[in-house]
């Protein structure tokens, strides 16, 4: 109780009751032990040690010696493993004290104390609630994983979709199902591209792309989850892009296609002659489709986000501007302002200057300039036997009919110009000027086929033949029989075009041909080589009948009645030309025959197609007109209006219709020309083309 005086319990000291003298005591007193050496008062059987150390006792004996209180031998120390340096004896007290567990007043354990937060530390159940707490939402949150992956598991995503088709939820077969249901009309749309300013559409199927549905969804994943695919699952939407499967071959060939429509040659600045007047070709810019880039955008085009791209288009610039041409042009006539003689061991040739204007021209030099070109191997075709002994030339392998089969004449290599000399002599003469006499060489030529080459041309069968007739004994039956004869047996190779001013080059007396009439500027005048349009007439027909291509062939100003309305060419030197390519893989034997009154020319090869002529009415007619000439170069003419007809070819394998071809022929009207008073007669007529 509070007033009952001093607590009867013991104290926690058990000395705590024994009351300390208030003076000093004197030794021997009554009820204290003595305890030598110290003067202090201890129950019997206390140690001083029990209080911890004492202060050291001063000493009371000689100077320097030292000893516990009571004169107590000293405390031995503590053996030490390792030698531990002297410290002060207050540092060791404070060790001392720090080491051992504080007391609290009233000698009782202090108590821990607060920590740096506030709070005393907290205690073991607490942190054992914190830790099953989360244990347990950590069993939670995974038992909610494995349920929504065990339920999304062999299925796509949810939030999948391709293309905006949603097949999350779906197993692969259902996905492709839906995919191919769903996206066939998008999948059938053209591609529209733009090139050039101008819009194409692709179909997708002929361009070689395809929906890849099994690519697609090979992209989305089905199998088990993992827990960040089924957060996305739950919180995202997945866009896969549709997958296309390309046949490289048909894309090359649909971007083919589309480069022939899109791309325009550069034309190159160049000179060139009519007759012997310097025309410039003015230059001009190109375009070029690039295929490769143009390839992957309209793969990447197809089922993409845009159903429509622009295509990469780069212009092409020509190497020489305008003015250099004009400035070309105006000194080109110097060039041919006369002949150039060819000559070789004694013998000699000359090239007119019609000959030479023909196969001249300047081209671009490569650094802005321009500089001669001289077509020499067609230039000297004409004249050529008369440098080189013609036992010594080479000869060109061909086929005899033999029987109605083509058998082989092989031939053999001999010594011919060297024309890439005398391309360069000429080039140099006509750049730097000096004499217009070039000697020659002479260097070992091979024929243009190989025997060998010849035999693999499937030459086997006649595959066209065509034949025209004329008066007997004119000029022109004269020139019709010598063009023929030097045509015969001339093989073309498969691709090869086959040019006939390009082989015959100009016509001149040397070789057997005359003066004839020809029409020329709406007039008839006398030409060496006059009538051969009508061995050109001849010629093209075979080339039509035969399936050939026709490259170039340019009908008469005027109908002339002995040919077939729009079916018949013209030819002149060194323009207009007669052109056909061969675009087959076979080779064309061309053969030849005449009568007085007729010529034919056949085509062996093997036969590719069926061919059929079908004309339309005639059409447009054009009234003509009257003249009156006179002089001794006048030569009469009939008029006859004009008319326009279209022809069209059909080709045909097995009766069956392949492709065809219509083009339209324009005839003018032929002025009625008097000389003096007296027209032409028809057997006059008949005698000019």
């Amino acid at each position: 109780m509070g007033n009952a005086g001093s607590p009867t319990d013991p104290p926690t000291d058990p000395f705590a009751a024994v009351p300390l003298p208030t003076r000093p005591v004197r030794p021997g007193a009554r009820g204290i032990a003595p305890v030598s050496g110290n003067g202090s008062r201890l129950p019997p059987g206390v140690s001083p040690d029990i209080f911890g150390p004492s202060a050291p006792a001063q000493p009371s004996g000689a100077a320097g010696q030292t000893g516990r209180p009571g004169g107590l031998p000293p405390v031995t120390p503590a053996a030490q493993p390792w030698r531990v340096a002297a410290q002060p004896e207050s540092s060791l007290q404070q060790r001392t004290l720090r080491d051992e567990p504080s007391l609290a007043p009233g000698g009782g354990p202090a108590r821990p104390e607060p920590s740096s937060s506030g709070e005393e530390n907290p205690p073991p159940r607490r942190l054992r609630r914190i830790i099953a707490a989360v244990l347990a939402l950590a069993v939670l949150v995974g038992a909610a994983y494995a349920a929504a992956a065990i339920f999304m598991s062999g299925k796509m995503l949810p939030g999948t979709r391709v293309h905006g088709v949603p097949i999350g939820g779906l197993t692969a077969t259902e996905a492709a199902d839906r995919l191919r249901d769903e996206l066939a009309d998008d999948e059938a749309k053209d591609v529209v591209v733009r090139a050039a300013g101008k819009k194409y559409a692709i179909d997708p199927g002929k361009a070689g792309l395809e929906f890849d549905v099994v690519s697609t969804i090979d992209q989305a994943s089905s199998g088990f989850p993992s827990p960040t695919q089924v957060w996305r699952a739950l919180t995202a939407t997945t866009d896969l892009k549709p997958k296309v499967s390309v046949e490289p071959e048909l894309l090359d060939s649909t971007v083919e296609a589309l480069a022939r429509k899109v791309d325009v040659e550069v034309r190159e600045g160049a000179v060139t002659f009519e007759g012997l007047k310097p025309v410039a070709v003015t230059p001009a810019s190109g375009r070029k489709l690039d295929r490769e880039a143009a390839a992957r955008a309209i793969e990447k085009a197809f089922l993409g986000p845009a159903r429509e791209v622009e295509l990469p288009v780069s212009t092409v610039r020509p190497e020489v501007t305008a003015a250099i041409v004009k400035r070309v042009a105006a000194d080109a006539d110097k060039a041919v302002a006369g002949p150039v003689t060819l000559t070789h061991s004694g013998r000699q040739a000359r090239l007119d200057a019609e000959t030479l204007a023909a196969h001249l021209s300047f081209e671009p030099d490569g650094a802005g300039g321009m500089r001669p070109a001289f077509d020499a191997a067609n230039a000297v075709a004409t004249v050529e036997k008369k440098l080189v002994d013609p036992a010594l030339a080479p000869r060109e392998p061909t086929f005899e009919i033999v029987g109605g089969k083509p058998r082989l004449v092989p031939g053999r290599r001999g010594k011919g110009v060297d024309d890439h000399r005398l391309a360069q002599s000429v080039a140099r003469m006509v750049a730097e000027g000096g004499s217009r006499t070039i000697p020659v060489t002479l260097t070992t030529v091979q024929p243009r086929i190989s025997e060998a080459e010849a035999r693999g041309l499937g030459i086997k069968e006649k595959i066209s033949e065509f034949t025209t007739n004329f008066p007997c004994c004119q000029p022109r039956v004269t020139n019709i029989r010598t063009i023929a004869r030097l045509l015969d047996g001339y093989l073309v190779k498969p691709g090869e075009i086959f040019s006939l001013n390009g082989v015959i080059g100009q016509r001149d007396t040397a070789r057997g041909f005359v003066p004839a009439p020809m029409i020329q500027n709406g007039r008839l005048i006398d030409s060496v080589g006059g009538g051969i349009s009508q061995f050109v007439t001849t010629m093209y027909n075979a080339v039509f009948f035969g399936g050939l291509e026709d490259v170039q062939h340019v009908p008469h100003e005027f109908y002339i009645s002995r040919y077939p309305a729009g079916r018949e060419s013209t030819v002149s030197w060194p323009a207009p030309d007669f052109r056909w390519k061969n675009d087959s893989k076979y080779g064309v034997l061309v053969k030849t025959s005449t009568t007085t009154t007729s010529v034919t020319v056949s085509f062996w090869s093997t036969r590719r197609y069926d061919v059929e002529s079908v004309s339309s009415d005639r059409y447009d007619f054009t009234p003509f007109e009257n003249a009156t000439g006179s002089g001794p170069d006048c030569i009469p003419m009939t008029g006859q209006q004009g008319f326009s007809i279209d022809v069209t070819r059909i080709f045909k394998q097995d009766d069956r219709e392949v492709k065809r071809e219509t083009r339209k022929v324009v005839y003018k009207p032929e002025t009625n020309l008097t000389c003096n008073s007296t027209p032409a007669s028809d057997s006059e007529r008949e005698q000019a083309d």
